[in-house]
């Protein structure tokens, strides 16, 4: 099927931006790019955090106190960030590679169902096969390991090699290698899974977006 031509416009910019801000980001650890650019670039994603952080506290006040408190530490520390741009970027690709590993390894514990394995009961209906099952869970392990050693191989590249290379993983290799594990366990789920056991990622967003929105109606209030 051919996506209509607004998905289309929306990926094909989301790669833009993706691959903009991997060439970006590469310059500013490499020591290339403008010290400023690199370190709002860097800072994006904290930021971000911060305003969600703040959006939820829900009270006006404590708001503007809070964006003030970040407007005032940014700018304290802004001279010093500007000389240690490379080291911004290695904690950003370290921690949401520790977060992600996180997200999906704890799943693997106790009584928690594998994070893969909730995915898979969105897209089917909150039913699946013991296969499914099984194989849900080891894919869930293989994220978990895959993340794990990203963190370890850009550790191990930041302080053991020049900004250059560890920057050529972290910043313009890691986006490919994320789109290598889905081809790769995309192939495997063809392989292993008979046909009714298997789904696509669009019926997993597809699912969750329902799932949320039905979520969201029972919350509201009932009207008289």
């Amino acid at each position: 099927m051919i996506p209509a031509p607004a998905i289309l416009l929306r990926g094909l910019a989301l790669v833009a931006l993706l691959v903009a801000w991997a060439v970006l980001a590469h310059q500013g650890s490499s020591g290339n790019g403008n010290p400023d650019v690199s370190v709002a670039l860097a800072m994006a994603p904290f930021l971000a955090l911060a305003v969600i952080l703040l959006w939820r506290v829900g009270n006006p006040l404590w708001i503007a106190v809070g964006g003030l408190a970040v407007v005032g530490v940014l700018a304290w520390f802004w001279p010093e960030l500007r000389q240690n741009v490379a080291k911004l970027f290695y904690v950003q690709h370290l921690g949401t590679n520790l977060a992600l590993a996180a997200l999906f390894g704890r799943t693997l514990f106790g009584n928690h169902e594998a994070l893969v394995t909730q995915f898979a009961k969105l897209a089917h209906g909150g039913v699946i096969s013991s296969a499914k099952t099984r194989y849900t869970r080891q894919v869930t392990i293989a994220w978990s390991i895959f993340f794990v050693a990203n963190a370890l191989v850009s550790t191990a590249l930041f302080w053991l090699a020049s900004p250059a290379a560890w920057s050529i993983f972290a910043n313009l290799l890691s986006t490919p290698l994320l789109g290598l594990m889905f081809v790769i366990e995309h192939l495997c789920r063809y392989y292993i899974l008979p046909p009714g056991d298997r789904s696509s990622v669009a019926d997993t967003i597809r699912a969750y977006r329902a799932s949320s929105a039905l979520k969201r109606s029972e919350t509201l209030p009932k009207q008289s």
